[in-house]
This record gives C-alpha cells, sequence and structure tokens, in this order.
C-alpha cells in the first residue's frame, strides 16, 4: 500500500508521547524536534502506522531486521506458540533443544555450505555482542591482542566493539577506557586505495594482531562496496600471519545484498562470522558462528561458561530464528532480492540533481550519496530530505561519517509501485532543496 497521510506529520499524539518520553529517558538517545520523530503503533509488509494513524513506508527494515517483511505471519504464529510454552530457559545450564537446531542451522547454511567443515556457534541478543564474541575468540585462539579495522566500519556502541570502530563520534569519547591495541586501515574502494592497503598490511607487525575485523560491504559507514579483490587480499595475509579473519555480516546477512551472505559475491570465506539483524526477523539475537578449528580453542565449560549472558538461546527468539532460517535458505528469496535491487537502483540512478553524487550497493542494500557543488558532504541536505520523505510517509535514515548518504534497505517484498512513489517523492524533494527548499507536495 502506498501511503496515505491522515494529519500532519508528527501528529499531535507523536508530539505528546515525544514530549512525555524527554521526561524520563536520557536526552542522548532519541532525537526530538518539531518534525521528528513519528511513533510506531504497528506494522505489516512494508507498511508502518504510527500513532496517529499515518501510514508510511520502511526504507529502513527497522534497522535491517525486518527483511522478511513486519509481522511476517510464518514469524508470528512461531512466535505466539512458542510463547505460550517457554519464553525463557537457561540457555547455558539447561537450554532448549531450539538452541541445538539453530546453532545447526547455522552451521549447515555457512560452514559446511561453503565446504569447509562444520562451524560452530556462540549465540548472544545483539550484533555488538556477536563481535565482542568474535574479539574474544581471536585473542583466545591466537594470543596477540590487536584488532586491525577499517575507517568508517561500525560493530556496535559496546566497548569490546568499539575497538573495531572507524567512527571516531562513537568511539572518541570512551578511548581512555579503551585498550590502545587497535590500528584503523583506510576501505578501499578502488584499485589505488587496494594497492596502498597491501602496502599498509605489510608494514604491519602482524605478531601483534589477533583479529581482523571488518565488513564485506560497509553498512552504516555508507553502502561501501569495496574494490574487487579485497576479500582476497585480507584472507591471504591473514593466512600468511595467522590472523584471525572476522567477517562482520550482522547488517549484510541473510539475503540483504542478494546472496545469503556478502562474502559470497567473492567467494571469499572468514574464519568467523557475526550475525543477527534479520537472523530472526525482529527478536534480539545474535551469533559468532565459527570455522570449529578455531571456536574449539576456547576451553571445555567444567561448570561455568567463560562467555555467556543471561538470555543465551532465548526459546523464543530461537523459534524466530529457526522459521526464519528456513525462509532464507529458499534460493528465490536472494533472487528476488537482486531484482528488486536492481531495479531501484536503476530508479535511482535516473534521479537528475547536482546533489546526487552517486549511487551504489549491491541487493536492496543502496545508498544515495549526496555532496555540495564544492563537493562537499551534504549531511545538511540528507538531514532535510529525511524530514520531508517522512513528511511523503516514506521512513528513511542516513548513513556515513557526515550523514550525507541516503539510505535504502526496505523490506525484501518492495514493489514497483512503491519504489516509484518513493524516487517520485524524492526526486521532488531534491529538486526543491536546489530551488530554494520549498517542500514538496
Amino acid at each position: 500500500m502506498l501511503p496515505k497521510l491522515v494529519t500532519a506529520v508528527p501528529g499531535p499524539r507523536s508530539l505528546e508521547l515525544a514530549e512525555r518520553l524527554g521526561e524520563y529517558e536520557s536526552h542522548n538517545v532519541t532525537y526530538t524536534a518539531s518534525d521528528w520523530p513519528i511513533f510506531w503503533e504497528r506494522a505489516s509488509g512494508t507498511n508502518v502506522w504510527d500513532a496517529d494513524g499515518n501510514r508510511y513506508l520502511d526504507l529502513t527494515s527497522a534497522f535491517g531486521v525486518a527483511g522478511l517483511g513486519h509481522g511476517a505471519v510464518s514469524l508470528t504464529e512461531v512466535m505466539r506458540d512458542q510463547s505460550e510454552k517457554l519464553i525463557h530457559a537457561m540457555g547455558d545450564v539447561h537450554p532448549t533443544e531450539l538452541k541445538v537446531e539453530v546453532c545447526r542451522l547455522l552451521s549447515e547454511l555457512s560452514y559446511e555450505r561453503w565446504g569447509l567443515g562444520r562451524g560452530k556457534t556462540v549465540l548472544s541478543n545483539s550484533g555488538s555482542e556477536a563481535v565482542e564474541t568474535a574479539l574474544k575468540t581471536a585473542l583466545i585462539a591466537t594470543g596477540r591482542p590487536g584488532v586491525i579495522c577499517f575507517e568508517n566500519g561500525y560493530h556496535g556502541l559496546g566497548y569490546g566493539a568499539l575497538l573495531g570502530s572507524g567512527f571516531d563520534k562513537f568511539r572518541v569519547p570512551f578511548d581512555s577506557q579503551l585498550a590502545e591495541v587497535r590500528v584503523e586501515l583506510g576501505y578501499p574502494c578502488d584499485e589505488v586505495d587496494l594497492a596502498r592497503l597491501r602496502v599498509d598490511l605489510d608494514g604491519l607487525d602482524a605478531a601483534h594482531f589477533g583479529a581482523l575485523l571488518v565488513e564485506p560491504i560497509q553498512g552504516r559507514g555508507g553502502k561501501v562496496v569495496p574494490a574487487g579483490g579485497f576479500l582476497q587480499v585480507l584472507r591471504d595475509w591473514c593466512d600468511e600471519h595467522g590472523v584471525v579473519l572476522i567477517f562482520d555480516e550482522i547488517y549484510s546477512g541473510f539475503n540483504r545484498t542478494g546472496r545469503l551472505f556478502a562474502c559470497e559475491w567473492d567467494g571469499v570465506y572468514p574464519d568467523l562470522i557475526c550475525l543477527g539483524k534479520a537472523l530472526s526477523g525482529g527478536y534480539p539475537i545474535s551469533a559468532c558462528v565459527g570455522r570449529s578449528e578455531v571456536m574449539d580453542k576456547w576451553p571445555v565449560s567444567t561448570g561455568e561458561a567463560l562467555h555467556t549472558s543471561t538470555y543465551l538461546g532465548n526459546p523464543v527468539g530461537c523459534a524466530m530464528a529457526v522459521a526464519a532460517l528456513g525462509i532464507h535458505r529458499e534460493s528465490s528469496l536472494a533472487a528476488d532480492v537482486l531484482k528488486q535491487g536492481e531495479e531501484l537502483m536503476a530508479m535511482l540512478s535516473d534521479v537528475d540533481s547536482p546533489l546526487v553524487y552517486e549511487v551504489r550497493g549491491r541487493g536492496l542494500m543502496i545508498g544515495m550519496e549526496l555532496r555540495h557543488v564544492d563537493s562537499s558532504p551534504a549531511g545538511d541536505v540528507a538531514g532535510r530530505v529525511l524530514s520531508r520523505m517522512l513528511a511523503e510517509g516514506v521512513i528513511m535514515l542516513a548513513d556515513g561519517r557526515d550523514g550525507n548518504i541516503l539510505a535504502f534497505t526496505p523490506p525484501f517484498y518492495f514493489k514497483l509501485g512503491e519504489m516509484a512513489y518513493v524516487v517520485d517523492c524524492l526526486r521532488k524533494v531534491l529538486l526543491d532543496e536546489v530551488g530554494g527548499g520549498v517542500t514538496a507536495s
């Protein structure tokens, strides 16, 4: 369905709720302004309804979680059935059979499918925790504390995950509490960058580093597809120096790019892969999955897990993950995502505006970079575009260090008519920006 606005955006109910939230929530969390935010009430497929009854198209999949659509019946029914039987167990002491099945399926869909033997899993609640599990695993496996990461890489905001952060605005305020074990390299976009990276890698003291953490395609960094051969360069260097190669596919995993995992575009596979977001389609669950010879470096539990959490292997989350993985394994889904991505990319590439610097991405993981005529990042324009698109019934986000890359990551059932509506609205808004900022209608 296309948006049909009922009231002004945000409506009176959303404005009231924003004021109340400001009284009780830390003011660092939710951004509020006269035109932001709306308060979600329900969602279905690609559509979201707010507390004022407005209907929107969701171009975010709610941070990439709802790839299979909001309220997918196959997932909500499983959630309902499981919640009536058991909503919590003791994941690392007395677990459920569902935990066994999730771990088995993750092995089958990753390392076994890649012909690399059995994969072993540590389940968690958030993507950040999965990354921290991977970094701990690398230290356990190699005995080396150093972490290699990349500019504009985003891996979550927990202290361990911040070691791999390429966003200064998130990491620098807490640098004084972080170990000085990281080195940040450039994320190569072309052959020149890739040649420079080879030199930078060879200049490192590899004996210090146990982990190399990277997104096969950068998400929060701006939907950046790296230069061809990048992942193979990393794989070869890690193999030569005994460094654990970690792929963060929390965002790009589970068909987001038109392949089950983004690394499959290059046929290069990691020692550890971090997964989350679309893993369950809506319930907080994540995973660090790795080659058994790496994961087996962890000591065998003698009754007290060295790394665990209270909600590890939650039965509701596991039940939803089993159902979601069953859908994601169907090859037709990846093909559909790839087709929709090509259609959307073509439409966006046809938007004629001096503000549009580049449209890039794979599958339904697309970014439109905005720059001013002097080539400076147009984060100010992108911020206004988000508000104007919201008023047109389209929920969007902006990525990149300067917030100047419009992100397009809709659910996987994005219809041509919906695409056309979004692109038409965007074209009008960008035209207004160039012409002086008159709001589109």
